[in-house]
């Protein structure tokens, strides 16, 4: 099960998603309290092990500043949160190694999500970020056979019941795996942990047969 921990604010953090088997972490640079900037990204990617999947998270950026920020912080991906249309998803993609294209649970756009290019479809609550859980059944129109991450209101506590009902490629947590009360975008190592864990635990079998692994965004730098 690919496992994407995203909010990331300090290089204490990315290495403790790494060494508890993430495969990928991301760094919000849209309007957020977990935002950070390309100069502190660029400095923690730098210490992090290749194979490990590095993602900007924009939301309504302009591509070109995407594109800009994804290669000047060193990222391997980007990951569009907003109100991008097709013909900007498939630009950035044109620029960038792996494209994430967001959309909120039960977005009519989501049926067309084969039209944005994108590598894979992220599903998230109307709210990203807020740690809100939004109703599962909602996820079920996306594609079949494409490469779903879902989040919104995960943590340790559900994601095996999420990825029993949906069926994910891949699951992504933030907020789920902080202490309640802390510092925005600091990870608990024992949420992390268990997170991984448990997702893990509940990938289906066969999952490795069926869907393609992880580490695919590999091949496209060769």
């Amino acid at each position: 099960m690919f496992v994407k921990i995203c909010g990331i604010t300090s290089e204490e953090d990315a290495l403790l998603a790494v060494a508890m088997g993430a495969d990928a972490v991301g760094f919000i640079f849209a309007p957020s309290k977990r935002q950070v900037t390309a100069t502190l990204v660029r400095d923690i990617v730098r210490r992090l092990p290749p194979e490990i999947l590095t993602v900007g998270v924009f939301r309504d950026e302009a591509p070109e500043r995407v594109v800009d920020v994804v290669h000047a912080a060193g990222l391997r991906a980007a990951q569009l949160q907003g109100h991008e249309n097709p013909e900007v998803t498939r630009w950035v993609r044109a620029r960038v190694p792996f494209v994430i294209r967001a959309f909120s649970a039960g977005d009519p756009h989501l049926a067309q999500a084969d039209d944005y290019g994108a590598d894979a479809i992220h599903i998230d609550s109307a709210s990203p970020g807020s740690g809100q859980m939004f109703d599962w059944s909602l996820a079920e129109g996306a594609p079949a056979g494409r490469k779903v991450i879902i989040a919104g209101g995960l943590d340790p506590t559900n994601v095996a019941a999420a990825i029993e009902r949906i069926g994910p490629w891949g699951v992504d947590v933030a907020s789920g795996v902080e202490s309640a009360g802390g510092e925005a975008g600091h990870k608990d190592p024992r949420l992390v942990r268990a997170f991984i864990a448990n997702a893990r635990a509940a990938a289906p079998t066969g999952y490795t047969a069926t869907a393609k692994a992880p580490y695919d965004w590999l091949e496209d730098d060769e």
